[in-house]
């Protein structure tokens, strides 16, 4: 299923993804680093709800208390909680 995130605090406005399982596919983020957002969004392709959230969960963009990265982590769990509710 396809879901789309309003980050909150980062330059990236938006992130979309597929959600098949636990698995993250396709993510695409709307605004922000462009270059450094398309590579995460290749390292991360496939990979599990929790292996995304161990590797990018808490990761900080300069002072601000969150990032790019963060808010992908935060999303995609949300999808998955929303997905298994019930």
């Amino acid at each position: 299923m396809r879901y789309s995130y309003d980050t909150e605090m980062v330059c990236a406005h938006q992130i979309t993804f597929d959600l098949d399982g636990d698995k993250v596919k396709n993510v695409e983020f709307f605004g922000g680093c462009n270059g450094n957002l398309k590579a995460i969004s290749k390292l991360i392709e496939g990979m599990s709800v929790e292996e995304i959230e161990s590797k990018l969960k808490g990761n900080l963009c300069g002072r601000k208390p969150t990032s790019c990265a963060d808010q992908l982590a935060k999303a995609v769990r949300a999808a998955y909680d929303q997905e298994n509710a019930g």
